[in-house]
């Protein structure tokens, strides 16, 4: 491997002059800077990225924290890969660290970003609560955006949509459509947005002057076969339901498998409607109705943000971001009861 003593000796100038080149800082003459550029490349020498980064104060990276449980599913799909997008057309690398699985493990994840001398950073986070987001923001040199959190003493660093609203209104569609016993399967408990959603739901019910029957809220995990047990559970228990609204499409997926199983037609005899509008929802039989998140919009603002704070732009903006109500074929109104 060659050595920046041997790009200076090539080049015919001295290591520090090389040095000055890589970094930008100093004056090197046109001429010079070409003859080094000329001698990196006949040389085949590579910069180590850290002793450059520690150099400069800057990596053109921006790094990603997202916990491993989080990346199945076309909606973290559709966030990985627009930043990943967003991030290049901005000349930068994108960098994904995994938060694990606790709120300390997210912690060293972002030090691990840090130590690399990342530009900026954005995290999704599942297990930090908002104050430690808040202060994480407040100490922290580099800028930092958060995806799906509002936060308190921050709001410009943080972008997302409102999950309670949206899963009111997907609730009310229902109930304008004449159904009043709506099931409901939860995603995990201890994910935010999954409580926001079940937050949702209730206050529409509460909104229409229904009563929130516990039995028709079960526990979900955001995969199909959370959404078949669901069902199976709602039906051995001699569960009555019109309706049925899946934390996400996923667990739609499998509910809908069941249902069919059990001989009850979507949506004659049951609505369904997911979350995420993931990219089979409208090639099923029949079309699953979903809430869409604007995912990639939500990403390109919190990377056009961090991009702003490097320019030293002005940050005082806050864009809220709603989601929007599909109707497809998995939703009709409820049969009229028998006379």
């Amino acid at each position: 491997m060659s050595t920046m003593q041997e790009v200076a000796r090539k080049a015919g100038v001295s290591k520090a002059t090389v040095s000055r080149v890589l970094s930008g800082k100093g004056y090197v003459s046109e001429e010079t800077r070409k003859q080094v550029f000329a001698a990196i490349e006949a040389a085949g020498y590579r910069p180590n990225l850290l002793a450059r980064n520690l150099a400069t104060s800057k990596s053109q990276c921006i790094g990603m924290v997202v916990t491993n449980t989080l990346y199945s599913g076309s909606y973290f799909s559709e966030i990985l890969s627009g930043a990943a997008k967003k991030v290049e057309e901005s000349g930068r690398q994108l960098i994904l660290v995994d938060g694990k699985h606790n709120a300390q493990q997210e912690r060293e994840a972002i030090e691990f970003l840090l130590d690399l001398r990342c530009d900026a950073i954005i995290l999704y986070p599942r297990f930090l609560s908002i104050a430690d987001l808040d202060d994480i923001i407040g100490q922290t040199r580099q800028p930092v955006m958060v995806v799906n959190r509002r936060l308190r003493k921050h709001p410009s660093h943080s972008v997302c949509c409102d999950h309670k609203a949206s899963s009111f209104n997907a609730a009310q569609a229902l109930i304008a459509r004449g159904h009043r016993r709506i099931a409901f399967i939860t995603g995990s408990p201890d994910s935010p947005t999954a409580l926001e959603r079940l937050a949702g739901y209730k206050d529409a019910l509460h909104h229409a002057g229904l009563p929130a029957d516990p039995q028709l809220i079960v526990a979900g995990r955001w995969t199909p076969a959370c959404g078949a047990q669901a069902v199976r559970q709602l039906l051995e228990h001699d569960i009555a339901f019109s309706a049925l609204i899946a934390s996400n499409d996923d667990m739609a997926v499998g509910a809908l498998k069941q249902l069919n199983a059990a001989g009850l037609s979507v949506p004659e005899q049951v609505s369904l409607l997911g979350f995420d509008d993931i990219p089979v929802a409208p090639f099923l039989q029949p079309a699953l109705a979903s809430v869409k998140a604007p995912v990639t919009g939500m990403i390109n603002e919190v990377i056009n943000r961090l991009i702003s704070m490097l320019d030293g732009g002005d940050m005082t903006a806050h864009k809220d971001f709603t989601c929007g109500l599909i109707l497809r074929e998995s939703v009709a109104n409820a049969a009229a009861p028998e006379k």
